[in-house]
């Protein structure tokens, strides 16, 4: 019950029935609050019990100054919590093994038990290792079910050992889609309350469902197992970045071109930490499709979250998905009665300001290793040509071909892209270099013979994987449609995909094929070698399978660097495929284009792609679909009926998972032989008092790390190769090659994850120089030649533990951005790593790195450990951190080394609620020691 001190509880009326809410003009200076510290406002309200949540915290909330610092902490109680299975199995391993504590300790088991609506939607497993083949579809499903029976009997046991805990099946779609079209509420109706629907998930995506005007965004593992537990989220009130929209999108570009322009516009100008708001005339021309996409990729420019407010093209899209009437109605009637409608007459109060003509949108892809490197298609094989020489090895003899001065005039210094900084501080190419790659760049011819005969040259920039696929793209008919379309006039005039090229179509949901056969366009598709694949993420998260082996080992004797092109949110470095360098982002028409040049050393907006039938060149523009052409599908073929018939009944599943056996009792039986589902550490030797915060002394470097270090390359992802430490775990506990799985789909097996904690094939550290990959040097041995000796890195964690020596991680600026990899910080404490000294976090791995007792430090302002002279094989201490047992949270602590190093490092612990997790050790030991207490 609140405590409603502002006497905001009202009553709604909606048709024939009436909902209890909290009206928000009660609180003096709302009318002004931008929308989304409305729902924030709204929270605060509602869940007001005068000691966590005062109604202080609320008149705070009512008073925002726009351009004031963050420093008020609030707690916001998400309505529900939603989850994928890769980062959800290991928080129902947690919330089993809280079970087992709970006991353990005297409480009553039943006590760990969500308190807010979890899903979890299980998309994240399957692998496209069949493609281009009318049964990939169900022998790729064949194949998850084989590989993943423990992990889903596991779930299926969750989802009846737990109250409010449901699981949406394999083969159904991605999470992030089935929440737009399905689970997302807009707003929420829970004993007899109405309010909006709020969440975190556990990826950072959870970001898309913002375009439906649903605040929520992506927080750790850990993060998300104490929200179910009914902990309220800590955070500091954001500043509101307010993005103004105008104009149209022109003819021929796409929501994926809007999303990239609007990625690199936020990167430039900062906003981690901080809500992006869409607002302005423009909002209403933008579909919900759109709003989606740009929501979808908050993480890649940083912001909690990327949200649109509730307006009429919100309810069109709940009605198309085949939400009921009364939830229609419900969700207008409350929207206008809390001044949660939008109306771009009424402006509210921002922080900051960004605007966008959306004419002024060009086609756009990203590339080779981040998302925000936008780069316009017109330029994209001069920028690959200039990329290329980084990314081919020492040893390769090819230089570059001679300046092309002419070219200088077709590419002005003017409309040449910025860029940020790199890994290591190395920018992107000049304008000079750009134009030096004039011509055909590096060259390494291969022949290679398919098992099917065909010959053919492979070389540097060949496309080896095109794929439509994630979250981001596949929701989207309009850009679907627009690929579809492509195939059937590419098809049409002969045009086939390039024999090298690996084509995958993974939709976000089932309605995909539904409208694809609808129109009759599944045949083209299939025609080009985009058969279905799956209902998941597969490649955009390092699910793409392996290269035919006649191209894997070309790519690999040769050092080919060789390219994917998908329609996905990521592509950092080693995230696609092993054998892949180099990723870029692109809408799924663009996808389809580039299977059939085959290549990024093709211009494709001025080359031809390929030949029709009697060998005229057939270029992009031939095949591109009018706006009108991809209405009239869209129009024509997409209907309420799919999605009511789609997810009618989605928590059911198929055949084979009803056919799995469900274990029983309210705490599980782990199998000590299983390799994927294992009882993790965390409370081992637990009492019900924290043993005090202590100081470090005597710790080694586990990494020193360069900017721009994402969770990607810490926390355990993709293929596991037989000869690292968890390839031989799982080799000495019997499990074959073949069945090895990928790190994702074992994240319930700590043993597994540990051994993969910073073993990424692209990580480099700097205290290991000439490596890449999971490599340190281990001052606890010497080495023949003198010298600490260069080792796997779970192998020196493993000797400094036996030594009683903690670690530290030295890093970078943007430590840590990227996905909400929990195990990015599990895998760090596992491995014994105290604390972490880097020059900036991205907010989600700061934050975690405190949910697992680690602690997060940052250099002094402008400082890095290059300034600082440290090499990384020093010896560190940390002082000051025991001020955390009186109660203070010490705005720096004293780091000295053995050297003489001595500087004052900030303490990046942001709130007093964040403080109670360290001092217990972590946030699920306080969760779990607060229930007892209760």
């Amino acid at each position: 019950m609140s405590a409603n001190s502002f006497d905001a509880r009202s009553t709604l009326q909606v048709g024939d029935e009436s909902y209890e809410i909290f009206k928000l003009d009660k609180v003096e200076g709302s009318a002004r609050l931008p929308y989304s510290l409305k729902v924030l406002l709204e929270n605060l309200l509602r869940t007001e019990d005068g000691a966590n949540i005062t109604a202080d915290h609320i008149r705070a909330l009512g008073n925002w100054d726009p351009s004031a610092k963050p420093s008020q902490e609030i707690q916001f109680t998400p309505a529900r919590v939603i989850m994928q299975d890769f980062t959800g199995v290991p928080c129902v391993v947690d919330l089993a093994t809280m079970r087992e504590a709970v006991k353990e300790l005297g409480g009553d088991p039943n006590r760990i038990n969500p308190l807010a609506p979890a899903e979890l939607v299980i998309d994240h497993s399957v692998i496209a290792d069949t493609f281009g083949t009318s049964d990939a579809f169900k022998k790729n499903v064949e194949l998850e079910y084989g590989r993943n029976r423990e992990r889903y009997q596991f779930l299926r046991w969750g989802q009846t050992a737990f109250d409010e805990f449901k699981v949406v099946p394999p083969g159904t779609g991605i999470v992030h889609q089935v929440n737009i079209e399905h689970l997302a509420r807009t707003v929420m109706v829970r004993n007899g309350q109405a309010y909006p629907d709020t969440l975190v998930g556990t990826d950072s995506h959870t970001t898309m469902v913002n375009g439906l005007g649903v605040l929520g965004w992506g927080v750790g593992g850990i993060e998300a197992e104490a929200a179910m537990l009914g902990q309220p989220v800590s955070m500091l009130i954001p500043r509101v970045v307010g993005f103004k929209l105008t104009g149209e999108l022109p003819t021929g570009t796409t929501a994926t071109d809007l999303v990239l322009t609007i990625t690199e516009m936020l990167r430039k100008h900062g906003v981690v930490g901080k809500f992006v708001e869409f607002y302005g005339e423009g909002v209403a021309s933008v579909p919900l499709a759109n709003r989606a996409t740009i929501g979808n990729m908050s993480p890649e420019f940083g912001s909690t979250a990327a949200i649109f407010p509730i307006d009429e093209e919100t309810i069109n899209y709940l009605k198309l998905t085949g939400r009921s009437a009364e939830q229609l109605a419900l969700v207008e009637s409350y929207a206008k009665a809390q001044g949660l409608w939008h109306d771009p007459a009424q402006e509210p109060e921002y922080s900051e300001y960004l605007e966008l003509d959306l004419s002024t949108v060009v086609p756009s892809i990203a590339g080779p290793k981040r998302p925000q490197d936008r780069i316009a298609l017109s330029e994209a094989k001069r920028q690959f040509l200039a990329d290329l020489p980084n990314y081919i090895s020492e040893h390769d003899t090819t230089k570059a071909s001679p300046v092309d001065e002419a070219s200088d005039e077709s590419f002005p210094a003017s409309d040449a892209p910025a860029y940020g900084r790199e890994e290591n501080g190395a920018g992107r190419p000049s304008h000079a270099d750009l134009v030096s790659a004039a011509g055909e760049g590096p060259s390494n011819p291969v022949q290679v013979t398919s098992p099917d005969g065909t010959a053919y040259e492979l070389d540097h920039g060949a496309v080896a994987v095109a794929a439509i696929t994630s979250c981001t793209n596949t929701s989207n008919p309009y850009v679907m449609v627009g690929a579809a379309l492509l195939a059937k006039k590419a098809v049409e005039k002969g045009l086939t995909r390039k024999p090298w090229v690996k084509t995958t179509l993974a939709p976000g949901s089932q309605v995909v094929m539904d409208y694809y056969d609808r129109a009759g366009l599944t045949p083209y598709l299939d025609k080009l070698g985009f058969n279905l694949v799956g209902y998941g993420c597969t490649t955009c998260i390092g699910n793409s399978g392996p290269l035919p082996d006649e191209v894997s080992k070309a790519v690999n004797d040769n050092d080919l660097a060789v390219v994917s092109v998908l329609s996905g949110n990521r592509n950092f470095e080693g995230r696609i495929n092993p054998d892949v360098k180099m990723n870029y982002l692109a809408s799924p028409p663009l996808v389809v284009a580039y299977a059939i040049a085959g290549s990024m050393k093709v211009d494709i907006t001025t080359e031809a792609l390929g030949t029709d039938q009697d060998g005229n060149p057939v270029h992009l523009a031939d095949l591109w679909p009018s706006e009108q052409e991809v209405e009239e599908v869209v129009a024509s073929c997409i209907g309420q009926e799919m999605f009511t018939k789609d997810y009618a009944d989605v928590f059911a599943g198929d055949a084979q998972w009803q056919a799995l056996p469900v274990p029983t009792g309210n705490t599980f039986e782990w199998d000590t032989e299983s390799t994927y589902v294992r009882k993790p550490p965390y409370f081992e030797g637990m009492g019900m008092e924290p043993a005090p915060v202590q100081d470090i002394s005597g710790a080694r470097v586990l990494a020193k790390l360069g900017d721009s270090v994402t969770t990607d390359h810490i926390s355990p992802a993709g293929a596991i190769k037989a000869d690292t430490p968890a390839g031989k775990y799982l080799t000495e506990h019997g499990v074959e090659r073949r069945d090895f799985n990928s790190y994702g789909s074992r994240r319930g097996n700590h043993e597994v994850m540990i051994r993969g904690t910073f073993a990424n094939i692209r990580l480099r550290n700097q205290i290991a120089p000439g490596t890449e990959g999971g490599f340190t040097r281990d001052f606890t041995r010497e080495s023949e030649a003198g010298g600490a000796p260069v080792s796997f890195i779970y192998d020196a964690a493993q000797n400094y533990h036996a030594q009683g020596t903690p670690l530290v991680i030295l890093a970078g600026k943007e430590y840590g951005s990227g996905s909400s990899r929990d195990w990015a910080a599990k895998g760090t404490a596992l491995l014994g790593v105290r604390a972490v000294i880097a020059e900036s976090y991205e907010r989600i791995h700061r934050s975690n790195l405190i949910g697992m007792g680690v602690l997060p430090l940052q250099f002094p302002t402008g400082g890095s450990a290059l300034d600082l002279g440290l090499t990384g094989e020093e010896t560190f201490s940390v002082t000051g951190i025991t001020a955390l047992n009186d109660g203070d949270i010490p705005a720096t602590v004293k780091v000295t080394t053995d050297t003489g190093v001595e500087f004052d490092a900030t303490v990046r612990i942001d709130t007093p609620g964040e403080a109670d997790y360290y001092r217990n050790g972590g946030i699920l030991q306080y969760v779990l020691r607060s229930l007892i207490r209760d």
